[in-house]
């Protein structure tokens, strides 16, 4: 009973007082399509992505989100494309969001390419007013079924082998939920992403790759993910990460075939909240397709 009454106090807290952040993933590094348009076809194959993450176990309404995606490089032009699919449930709140992906890349030097990225995105929210106190019953909450918000977003991304960095905002329209009196229970605030990161060959079987994610939104503290990656014999992944002043993260992957790899990671939360709840989990597929298998020699790290 404390754990539900504690959990349903964060919820609504944080979606009436503060501004409503992206869907949250600790393995990002793999994932980035999601966060940057302009990484679409980066991988040079056609690569498909399936990730369900359980935030804050023993909370009850605690997030739980599915994210789905599929991005390939267009025969042999300078396009990408990329298709996503991301249901985020939150407490009384059930979110979809449908987006599409195109990136265009030129050269930038012998070793790095600059791909630039745009995305649309339509977002349809949902409100269970039955898990709402029936003494705070407000009628004009029943119409959130199926809301549909448009988006458009925007990416740069400059990489090569073996390093990267982007700026991305996903989202650059701002939208609200119930506004009432300047109070409402979802506000979708702009998102801006920073990711970097390097691949060492520590020797012919090694590598280690540290990689970066800072996210910042208004009314929202600054949140940035550092993370470290070895890799062994082009198989095997162990690392570690660190969300400031939020969460430790333990994650292992493992390249089963030339085009399946499977990854999972788990948080300790740092903060109050971890006397409420046994940690996070998120797991993940990435099944790629190459048109040529010239194109990429050994699995990608990123």
């Amino acid at each position: 009973m404390k754990t539900k009454l504690f959990s349903l106090v964060l919820m609504f807290t944080t979606m009436v007082s503060f501004a409503q952040q992206d869907a949250q993933f600790t393995q990002y590094m793999y994932n980035t399509i999601n966060i940057n348009p302009a990484y679409a076809g980066s991988r040079g194959a056609l690569s498909i992505f399936a990730l369900h993450r359980t935030q804050w176990v023993g909370l009850d309404g605690a997030p739980v989100t599915n994210a789905v995606s599929v991005n390939t490089p267009l025969n042999n032009s300078n396009l990408g494309l990329g298709v996503s699919i991301i249901n985020d449930k939150i407490g009384p709140t059930h979110e979809n969001t449908i987006s599409a992906d195109l990136s265009y890349t030129i050269p930038a030097s012998e070793t790095f390419k600059l791909s630039f990225g745009i995305k649309a995105t339509a977002n349809l929210f949902n409100l269970d007013v039955s898990r709402l106190n029936p003494a705070d019953d407000d009628p004009s909450l029943h119409d959130y079924s199926n809301k549909f918000s448009p988006n458009i977003g925007a990416g740069v991304y400059l990489h090569s082998d073996k390093a990267y960095i982007g700026f991305s905002i996903p989202n650059f329209i701002e939208s609200k939920r119930y506004d009432d009196n300047e109070v409402a229970i979802f506000k979708e605030k702009i998102n801006y992403y920073l990711i970097a990161g390097y691949v060492f060959d520590l020797n012919s079987g090694i590598k280690f790759k540290p990689a970066l994610l800072t996210k910042m939104v208004e009314g929202a503290p600054l949140q940035s993910d550092v993370s470290a990656n070895f890799m062994f014999s082009d198989k095997f992944v162990v690392g570690v990460a660190y969300r400031w002043s939020a969460a430790l993260s333990a994650m292992v992957g493992f390249q089963v075939s030339e085009g399946l790899y499977i990854g999972y990671g788990y948080d300790h939360e740092t903060t109050s909240l971890n006397r409420y709840n046994s940690g996070s989990h998120e797991i993940f597929l990435r099944f790629e397709l190459f048109k040529n298998n010239n194109k990429i020699v050994t699995p990608r790290f990123f």
